[in-house]
């Protein structure tokens, strides 16, 4: 498994200076980077110079459903001119997860979505925050959007905190998938001052991610992408920092 960065986790930086932050994070060592937007770049081209200046491949980008239902031919061309191979939907509006209807709804959506990203040479991958894990008639959501889905054809972007915060086993839910997973989000977690959970850098946190890791490399899984939505006042660069010193640990 190779390691990246969800660029979420920068998103005020790369807002001011997309190609200073992506040559950061190369910097760290990271290998990729997952597109969340442009930052402060105007097109696809824009920003596949500034990665490849950097080093750095693009091993995903998350795109909002509506984007991809509205023009998913735009789409498509954006991840050719940056050479992207996996589509994620990154998260369902509320409306649209509401009752176990909406998550069927959503689950056709994704078929056809992911049938034309395949044609076009694309991967297409969901990711999952805790809301999935809500039960409708004896199912959650997550069983829903996968069992009504082509295997085939969608597969899995899965976030270790989220599964954590949804209830279920990180590593047995790795396992559970297994070959459908394509990415994982690697996103530790802590008990904050508050007590309440948090987000923390890689290896700081109550997930077991050596055991995640071994997971994912069992199941194929090329890339380990870091996010942390919030870092709570510190550098989100120093948490990636950390994560990235921590991993290396982890994988010695």
């Amino acid at each position: 498994m190779r390691f990246a960065v969800q660029l979420y986790t920068v998103r005020d930086l790369a807002k001011t200076d997309f190609a200073a932050t992506v040559a950061e994070v190369a910097r760290i060592g990271y290998a990729g980077v997952e597109l969340a937007g442009y930052g402060n770049l105007a097109s696809a081209r824009d920003v596949r110079k500034a990665c490849d200046d950097s080093g750095l491949a693009i091993c995903g980008a998350h795109v909002g459903l509506e984007a991809m239902e509205k023009d998913l031919g735009r789409v498509i061309e954006d991840q050719h001119i940056l050479g992207n191979k996996t589509l994620v939907c990154p998260y369902l509006a509320e409306p649209r997860r509401k009752d176990a209807a909406g998550y069927r709804q959503v689950a056709g959506s994704l078929n056809r979505i992911a049938a034309e990203a395949k044609k076009a040479g694309l991967d297409f991958a969901y990711h999952n925050h805790a809301f999935e894990f809500q039960f409708f008639d004896g199912q959650t959501g997550m069983d829903i959007l996968y069992g009504q889905t082509d295997p085939d054809l969608v597969k899995a972007e899965l976030d270790v905190y989220w599964l954590a915060e949804g209830g279920v086993d990180p590593v047995a839910y790795v396992k559970r998938m297994g070959r459908r997973v394509a990415l994982l989000h690697l996103k530790d977690r802590e008990i904050g001052p508050d007590g309440k959970a948090r987000f923390a850098p890689v290896g700081s946190g109550n997930i077991d991610m050596a055991a995640i890791i071994a997971a994912g490399d069992a199941a194929g899984v090329a890339w380990g992408i870091v996010e942390e939505d919030q870092t709570y006042g510190r550098p989100p660069m120093d948490d990636l920092r950390t994560s990235f010193v921590n991993l290396q640990k982890l994988t010695a």
